[in-house]
């Protein structure tokens, strides 16, 4: 069971989804991050994100049709860069160091197959005791909730989420 990390004294903050993910990735990939960006913007959830292509462009679609947010927390100091559906771009100049920024701004993290990267917002999001949901990744880190699609990480998150006013 995965604990729900303390929001302070707020109930109605938002509450916020880290989605870590290849910057390039399969049509099926691409596919699974847009419907669950769909599905978190029909929960209120903000996303938080590299910004960049494949996983990250794709949640940050589907949040956008649905009338979502999407933060991007980019690499580099251009502002004008990222994905053209992101909400907010934060340009950072950090390179792979803003990995450790999107671990942390999430509640939860939702990583889909990547690469190295991915791999350090996963072990980042742990060492932050972050729940994490691994939607076809590697299936075998200690403290992953690995799950075999998007739905059932929905399901996941739905728990996860704080009921408002209570």
């Amino acid at each position: 069971m995965m604990a729900r990390r303390s929001r302070g004294s707020d109930a109605r903050a938002v509450f916020q989804v880290a989605v870590s993910g290849g910057g390039t990735c399969t049509p099926a990939v691409a596919s699974q991050a847009t419907i669950l960006g769909e599905a978190l913007a029909d929960l209120g959830a903000v996303i938080i994100c590299g910004g960049l292509g494949g996983v990250m462009e794709g949640v940050a679609r589907g949040a956008r049709q649905r009338g979502g947010t999407v933060v991007g927390v980019l690499p580099g100091y251009e502002l004008g860069s990222g994905n053209r559906f992101l909400s907010v771009r934060v340009p950072t100049g950090l390179g792979h160091g803003r990995n450790v920024l999107v671990a942390a701004a999430g509640d939860v993290l939702v990583a889909f197959p990547g690469g190295a990267g991915t791999l350090s917002e996963i072990a980042l999001a742990l060492k932050l005791r972050r729940p994490v949901i691994g939607v076809g990744t590697w299936g075998h880190i200690a403290g992953v909730d690995e799950v075999r699609d998007v739905v059932v990480a929905v399901e996941r998150l739905r728990a996860l989420i704080p009921q408002r006013g209570t």
